[in-house]
């Protein structure tokens, strides 16, 4: 996927200000609107000057974006962080006269899907005035990470959300604030917590809207998740897997010798039924086997694989070689 440039698709500075953005877009969309342009291009053109305004247009899009950084050039390899929307607070918005189906996969990778569309972030603008004086404020949305750990205690954290503004300038800039979140027992990756109140704040006498947080969970050394399911990844020597027997695992709930089939397989999975993620119903933790085999660094470990060597008819590259449970 290549990285687009939207600023130097409109023709402007990173450093440019909403009018001059909209100025330069209205010039370029008359310039190469496919009913009106002879240029070759006019369509592939103008639909980049529409998805490039899609983006800039909007301060809350424009600082997201702007957070990618000047890394890349256009037309580089890209592919998202996968944390580079984290604790970024965003809010309703629409599209502009152009076709979203048509946008590139680029912006698709970033502002697609339904996250930035409907029904879970609505990334972008800041909300609408309404026809009268008193309007309830809208909500907003953002995207927090937490530890598999905060899941299975529940805590109380304290998160700091970045969120744009229009500056005197005309420019878009970042600010912040702090707030006291409870992280529920329990909760799982892509469940939102709701925080009434802490949305965008109404107009006159209206309500706040309310914030929505999403969560996602941190990368974690031995575990990963999907859904209430918890995997743990158990380092066990070549002689557990072979005889079976008991093996010391340390798991979110504490300490216990788990027995080991004989003959169990590298990635081989032993379920604990109710030890994943708290629930009414608890999900399950499946404990997956990696073999790990010892280096032989002195004459007497080396001694010792020749001795197992010659013990064994085996030949690990010989079909049906790998019996085991």
């Amino acid at each position: 996927m290549e990285y687009r440039d939207y600023y130097q698709i409109l023709g402007v500075e990173r450093s440019a200000s909403q009018d001059e953005i909209k100025k330069s877009y209205r010039k370029l969309a008359r310039k190469y609107h496919p009913d009106v342009s002879k240029e070759d291009d006019a369509e592939d053109r103008f639909k980049e000057v529409s998805e490039a305004y899609e983006v800039l247009k909007d301060p809350e899009k424009r600082a997201a974006y702007d957070q990618l950084g000047k890394r890349w050039n256009s037309g580089e390899d890209f592919n998202p962080p996968p944390d580079w929307d984290q604790g970024f607070e965003f809010r309703g918005g629409g599209y502009t006269e152009a076709d979203p189906e048509a946008f590139s996969d680029f912006f698709e990778s970033l502002f697609g899907g339904g996250e930035f569309r409907q029904g879970g972030f609505h990334r972008g603008g800041f909300g609408q005035a309404g026809q009268s004086f008193h309007a309830q404020g809208d909500n907003t949305h953002a995207r927090i990470a937490i530890d598999i750990e905060d899941s299975y205690r529940g805590r109380k954290r304290q998160i700091t959300l970045k969120h744009s503004a229009l500056g005197a300038d005309g420019r878009p800039v970042v600010k912040e604030r702090t707030l006291n979140v409870t992280i529920p027992k329990g909760v799982t990756e892509g469940q939102q917590i709701r925080l009434a109140g802490q949305g965008q704040p109404g107009l006159g006498d209206g309500k706040p809207g309310d914030l929505y947080l999403e969560i996602v969970f941190n990368p974690h050394a031995r575990y990963s998740v999907e859904g209430k399911t918890v995997y743990l990844e158990l380092p066990v020597a070549p002689w557990e897997a072979a005889l079976g027997g008991k093996v010391p695992v340390t798991t979110q709930e504490g300490a216990l010798n788990l027995t080991l089939p004989p003959n169990s397989k590298n990635g081989g999975k032993l379920r604990l039924k109710g030890k994943g993620l708290p629930a009414k119903e608890p999900g399950d933790l499946y404990v997956v086997l990696d073999i790990v085999t010892p280096p032989a660094h002195s004459e007497e470990e080396r001694a010792a694989y020749r001795q197992f060597r010659d013990s064994f008819q085996f030949d690990p590259r010989k079909p049906n070689s790998h019996g085991g449970a």
